[in-house]
């Protein structure tokens, strides 16, 4: 059980491909990500986490995101993959994928002829 100040967290088994990266994968975004001076149970959520705690985690995770330089590329790595658990670039999974079926509404809506519109 990892232990934070002022909670504590029961860490879910979190498939190592989906850990943000660290050192031992390559990636030019990777190597500035604050993310990876924090523990992943911070981002990525226990099991049968109850609600308030969820939102409280996803909040201080979000915060981390906040003041990291490469932010937008973790988002679209993410978006992209796509990562289904887990905070990535200040945005949580269902998050996501709200932005995932914006962006399919809209390609969708540029490939309609001018003519149907």
């Amino acid at each position: 059980m990892l232990q934070l100040p002022h909670q504590s967290l029961q860490v879910a088994a979190v498939p190592r491909q989906r850990i943000p990266a660290r050192e031992d994968q390559a990636g030019p975004w990777h190597a500035e990500a604050v993310c990876r001076r924090d523990e992943a149970g911070l981002f990525f959520a226990p099991s049968k986490e109850p609600t308030a705690e969820r939102l409280a985690r996803e909040e201080a995770a979000k915060r981390v995101c906040a003041r990291c330089p490469v932010m937008v590329e973790c988002r679209e790595h993410a978006l992209l993959q796509p990562e289904p658990y887990g905070v990535w670039g200040g945005l949580t999974a269902a998050e996501r994928r709200v932005v995932l079926a914006r962006r399919r509404r809209r390609d969708v809506e540029l490939k309609k002829p001018a003519s149907a519109a």
